[in-house]
């Protein structure tokens, strides 16, 4: 089971545990009120009965919603875990990706304050990335000129691009395989029903 069914299984299953013990605590209200009221006394150990029996199905309804929450609790943490396992990758492949393009800037600048001819594109990179930068290199080719004859001609560093990856770490989390099984039917748990 994947991680997302089971939480979506298990927080509607916490909802219904909700709403049966909220159903359940009014009867039992209703039934202390009732044990308060009667004057007869049969009628009053008839609900007193009544009221002891609310009060451990709310008891059982409690323990079952404190079971899911664990459960809950469990595959939040499996969640998270996914989700940041996802999320760093995605951050290390842009770190990467940042240092082969300052690495690519850095070498074009190398380039251009040697006196070599690159591809215009590459030159724009470097401007748009500093113009500081370009204008050092620019004049550090100046310099170099008087003492070079012929040009180095370079290709572009840029041309070897490749796809980006695309990540998604809402759906690697949700899509994870967990080993939590689907919660029980709530039934009757052997006592009232509302």
């Amino acid at each position: 089971m994947k991680v997302g069914e089971a939480t979506k299984l298990y927080r509607a299953q916490r909802a219904a545990i909700i709403d049966r013990r909220r159903k359940l605590v009014k009867k039992k209200e209703e039934a202390d009120r009732k044990v308060r009221t009667a004057f007869d006394p049969e009628k009053k150990e008839i609900y007193a009965n009544g009221a002891a029996t609310l009060e451990l199905t709310i008891g059982a309804l409690n323990e079952k919603f404190d079971e899911n929450q664990e459960v809950l609790d469990r595959l939040t943490e499996q969640y998270v875990s996914v989700f940041n396992a996802e999320v760093s990758k995605q951050q290390k492949d842009a770190m990467q990706d940042a240092a082969v393009e300052m690495s690519r800037i850095l070498e074009t600048a190398r380039r251009i304050g040697k006196g070599a001819r690159v591809p215009a594109s590459d030159e724009k990179k470097v401007m748009e990335y500093s113009m500081e930068l370009y204008l050092a290199a620019k004049n550090l080719a100046m310099l170099n000129k008087m003492n070079r004859k012929k040009k180095e001609k370079y290709d572009s560093l840029w041309d070897d691009e490749e796809e980006k990856q695309e990540y998604d770490p809402e759906g690697k989390a949700e899509n994870a395989e967990t080993s939590v099984e689907a919660p029980e039917e709530l039934g009757d748990l052997g006592l009232i029903q509302e």
